[in-house]
C-alpha cells in the first residue's frame, strides 16, 4: 500500500515508468497533508489559555481534519487500484465481435471508478479548504502561516484531482455519471476560489 510506504520510496514510485501511483493519489496525498497542517494549528491553540473563546470550535475542526486526513489516504489507494483497473481493462482481448463489447463493458465500468475516486479526493479537499478558514480565523497567531499553507495545499490538490476527473471524462461514455461528474466538478471549482480569503486573512494577521 502506498500510504504505508516511506516518502521516498514513494517519491521513487511516483517517478517511475510505472502509471501508478500517479496524479490521483498524489493529489489524494497533498490534501492528506493539507488536513495534517489544519490538525496541528488545531493542536498549537487549544488547551491555551488566551484561546479558550475559541477552543470548542477548533476541537470541532480537530475532529474532522482527522477525519479528513485518514480519508484522503484511504483515497490514495482507492485512485491508484481503480487506475490499475483501467489499464487493466484496456489490456483485454479484443479480437472478436464478443471480445470488443466484454472489453468495452469492462473500460466503461474502470472508468467509472477511475472518475468518482479522483472528484472524492477534489470533494475532501473542498473540505479540508472549509476547515483551513476557521483555522486560520482563530488559530494560534504563530501558526497561522501553518493555515495558509494548508489552504493553497488543499486548493492545488483540489485543481489536481479534478484533472484525473476531466481526463476519465473524456471516454466515459455519455450518461448520467458523466452529466453528474461535470456538475459537481463545476460546485468544485467554485468552491475552490475560498482559498483567496483565506490567503487574505493569513497575510493581514501576518502583518499585525
Amino acid at each position: 500500500m502506498f500510504s504505508e510506504s516511506t516518502v521516498g520510496a514513494y517519491l521513487d514510485a511516483l517517478a517511475s515508468s510505472e502509471p501508478v501511483p500517479g496524479g490521483g493519489s498524489t493529489a489524494a496525498l497533498a490534501g492528506s497533508l493539507a488536513a495534517g497542517l489544519v490538525s496541528m494549528v488545531c493542536r498549537l491553540t487549544i488547551g491555551k489559555r488566551r484561546f479558550r473563546e475559541v477552543e470548542a470550535a477548533l476541537r470541532e475542526v480537530l475532529d474532522q481534519a482527522e477525519a479528513l486526513r485518514q480519508r484522503m489516504l484511504n483515497l490514495m489507494e482507492r485512485d491508484a487500484t481503480a487506475y490499475a483497473g483501467v489499464m487493466q481493462a484496456y489490456r483485454l482481448p479484443n479480437s472478436s465481435p464478443e471480445e470488443q463489447a466484454s472489453r468495452q463493458q469492462a473500460m466503461q465500468q474502470a472508468l467509472e471508478e477511475a472518475t468518482l475516486a479522483p472528484l472524492e479526493i477534489a470533494e475532501g479537499c473542498a473540505q479540508i479548504l472549509d476547515l483551513a478558514l476557521p483555522a486560520a480565523e482563530a488559530g494560534n497567531p504563530w501558526a497561522v502561516s501553518d493555515a495558509g499553507a494548508a489552504a493553497l495545499l488543499a486548493e492545488a490538490a483540489l485543481h489536481a484531482a479534478l484533472l484525473n476527473v476531466q481526463i476519465n471524462l473524456r471516454s466515459l461514455a455519455p450518461g448520467p455519471l458523466a452529466d453528474e461528474a461535470r456538475r459537481r466538478q463545476e460546485d468544485l471549482v467554485a468552491r475552490a476560489g475560498q482559498k483567496e480569503r483565506i490567503m487574505a486573512l493569513v497575510h493581514q494577521r501576518l502583518a499585525s
